[in-house]
C-alpha cells in the first residue's frame, strides 16, 4: 500500500518520580536521606530509511507513545530510563507542524535522525535535597511530563527525472521499457493510481532515477483527477519530460495537451515550469495518417525552444536517444548550466 500523507500523535514518556526514602541500618541510629531520582522519559527519533517506501505503517499506527521512566528508589537507586522510540520513514518524507507550512526536518538522505518528541526529565529524590541546613528532607521531586506533538509527515519521491502527461499517454509502458520497475499497464484512465520509480542504467558507472507522476488532466491542482494527490512528488525532480500520445485514437490536440500540462504545473508550483523539459511524442507506430499532428508539435517544441523525440515506447523504437537527452540534460543541471 503506497501511502504518502499522514497525520500522526507522537507522546514522549513521562519522566519518572523521585523517591522519599531514609537509611534504615543496624549501627546507624539517624540514617539521611537516600531516595533515588526517577528515570528519563523515553524520546521518539523518526530516522530514514532506504528500505521503507511509503508510509503505511502511520496509517494503522497513527498514536506512538515513548516508555515512561520508572520512579526512583531506595538507597539512592535511580529509576530506569523509558526506551527511546525509533520509527523508520522513507527518504524523502518531510516533517511538518499540523496547519503549518514550516519545514520542520526534510529527509533528504538515508539515516537521517529528527529528534521528534523529548521525553520528560526523571524528578530528584529526597536525597538530593540534603543540605547542612536541612538534613533530613520529606519532599521529592515528580517527574516532567514528556513531550507531545502533532505532525503532518508528507512523502515526496527524490527522482533526477518526472515523466508527465495525461493519463494513457504511454507514461507507464515508458518507464517499463527504459528500466526494471514493472508498473500496472492497462487501456483505461488512471491505471497508475500510484507514483512509479525506475532506475535507468546509462551505461556502468552512470545511473538515474525515473519517477511516473500520475493522475495528471486539467485542474489537477484543484483536485481534480489524481494530479492534487501527485504533484507534489513532481518538486523534487531535476528536469520534467512530457509524454504525448500523438496517435489519433486519443482525440485530442497534442499541442493543447502540452500547455495544459504546463499550466498545471505552474499553477501547482511556478518554479517547476523553470527546469529543463524534454518533449517526447510517442505511439508514432500508430502514426500514418496523422502526420499533422507530428508536425504541430515540432513547430511547438521550436518555439518553446525544447528537444522533441519521436518514439514508440512499445516497440521500444527511439528509446536510446531520450535516455541520452536525459542523461545530458541531468549533467547540465549538475554542472549549473540551469539556474
Amino acid at each position: 500500500m503506497f501511502v504518502d500523507q499522514v497525520k500522526v500523535t507522537l507522546m514522549a514518556g513521562k519522566g519518572g518520580d523521585g523517591c522519599v526514602s531514609f537509611r534504615r541500618e543496624r549501627g546507624v541510629p539517624r540514617g539521611g536521606p537516600d531516595g533515588g531520582r526517577g528515570g528519563n522519559g523515553g524520546s521518539i527519533f523518526l530516522i530514514s530509511s532506504k528500505s521503507i517506501k511509503s508510509l503505511a505503517y502511520f496509517r494503522f499506527h497513527p498514536i506512538n507513545k515513548a516508555k515512561k521512566g520508572a520512579h526512583g528508589e531506595g538507597r539512592k537507586r535511580q529509576g530506569r530510563s523509558g526506551t527511546d522510540l525509533e520509527l523508520r520513514v522513507p527518504v524523502g518524507t518531510v516533517v511538518r507542524e499540523v496547519d503549518k507550512k514550516d519545514i520542520l526536518f526534510d529527509f533528504i538522505s538515508p539515516d537521517l535522525k529528527f529528534l521528534a518528541v523529548q521525553g520528560g526529565k526523571g524528578g530528584r529524590g529526597n536525597a538530593s535535597f540534603a543540605s547542612s541546613t536541612h538534613q533530613a528532607p520529606r519532599f521529592r521531586q515528580a517527574g516532567q511530563p514528556g513531550d507531545e506533538r502533532e505532525l503532518m509527515l508528507e512523502l515526496k519521491l527524490i527522482a533526477d527525472v518526472g515523466l508527465v502527461g495525461f493519463p494513457n499517454v504511454g507514461k507507464s509502458t515508458f518507464i517499463s521499457r527504459i528500466s526494471a520497475a514493472k508498473p500496472v499497464i492497462a487501456d483505461y484512465p488512471f491505471t497508475t493510481i500510484v507514483p512509479n520509480l525506475g532506475v535507468v542504467d546509462v551505461d556502468a558507472f552512470r545511473s538515474f532515477v525515473v519517477a511516473d507522476i500520475p493522475g495528471l488532466i486539467e485542474g489537477a491542482h484543484l483536485g481534480h483527477g489524481l494530479g492534487i494527490k501527485f504533484l507534489k512528488h513532481i518538486e523534487r525532480t531535476k528536469i520534467l519530460v512530457h509524454i504525448i500520445d500523438i496517435s489519433p485514437y486519443s482525440q485530442r490536440d497534442p499541442v493543447e495537451d502540452f500547455h495544459t500540462v504546463k499550466k498545471e504545473l505552474e499553477a501547482f508550483d511556478p518554479r517547476l515550469v523553470k527546469r529543463p523539459q524534454i518533449v517526447v511524442a510517442n505511439k508514432i507506430d500508430l502514426l500514418p495518417g496523422s502526420e499533422e499532428r507530428l508536425g504541430k508539435l515540432k513547430k511547438l517544441a521550436e518555439q518553446e525552444g525544447l528537444p522533441l523525440f519521436a518514439i514508440s515506447a512499445l516497440h521500444k523504437i527511439g528509446l536510446k536517444q531520450v535516455i541520452d537527452a536525459m542523461s545530458r540534460a541531468l549533467e547540465e543541471v549538475q554542472d549549473g548550466t540551469y539556474a
